[in-house]
């Protein structure tokens, strides 16, 4: 009887080669669990560039579109242009294209009007305003952001506005949905909405050189909330820029 004969493939050209010792097959076994090893290695390496790559591609091209809509639009002289596309790569990351968005640039003192609507159709900055911050977010300037339940604070990042409410205590008022995990997610929880307040005012600001502060709502001028409506309800976008 003769001896049996084991074939494996161990050729780039796909040749059969015989194995007879316990030795060799122990030496192909090793160089066979290496070498699946070292391509799952070079995939893995080769994996955040593969998945990075689309991102990024993605972010340079909102950031170069808001740099064209910056000067097109005319924000110089009146918003940051670091600002502005900040909310713009937003909306983009989120994947939408809004008629009307909203910034309110918190880095700047509640006694500036600091809340600016922008159509994005027409190009145009459509009107600025004040807008207030939570109380627990600091005085004059809003130093600190919160998205947790009983802060008081201002929550950063792209909120989708929703349908016109009617607030027992503030009346005509606006449903905010955020949109950033972790930074705003908890906005409905929280009751944030965006609403009228006598303390966001030029008479305010003239006995306390500051507006008055919400529990965390952006809070307009009770004059300005009938536009406020006109221009975000149920479509429009609100990005809350902050340090």
């Amino acid at each position: 009887m003769g001896t049996a004969v084991t074939f494996v493939i161990d050729r780039p050209s796909g040749g059969l080669e015989p194995c007879r010792t316990r030795d060799a097959r122990k030496n192909l076994q090793g160089r066979m669990v290496k070498t699946p090893w070292a391509l799952v290695l070079a995939l893995l390496l080769l994996l955040p560039s593969a998945t990075m790559a689309p991102a990024t591609v993605a972010e340079n091209t909102a950031v170069e579109a808001a740099s064209e809509l910056y000067v097109e639009i005319g924000l110089e002289g009146h918003m940051a242009e670091a600002v502005f596309t900040k909310g713009y790569a937003s909306i983009a990351r989120h994947g939408v294209k809004p008629h009307m968005l909203a910034i309110a640039d918190m880095t700047q003192p509640s006694s500036a009007k600091r809340l600016y609507f922008i159509d994005l159709d027409k190009k145009e900055l459509v009107m600025r305003t004040w807008v207030a911050h939570g109380q627990g977010s600091g005085e004059l300037m809003c130093t600190s952001f919160s998205n947790r339940e009983g802060s008081h604070a201002t929550s950063k990042g792209l909120y989708r506005v929703g349908a016109e409410i009617m607030s027992p205590k503030h009346g005509a008022a606006l449903m905010l949905h955020g949109l950033d995990r972790g930074l705003n997610c908890q906005a409905q929880s929280r009751e944030v909405i965006m609403h009228g307040a006598d303390y966001v005012s030029a008479d305010f600001i003239a006995q306390h050189g500051r507006l008055g502060r919400s529990w965390g709502c952006p809070a307009v001028p009770r004059t300005d909330m009938p536009r406020m409506i006109d221009l975000l309800a149920d479509g429009g976008y609100l990005y809350v820029h902050g340090r």
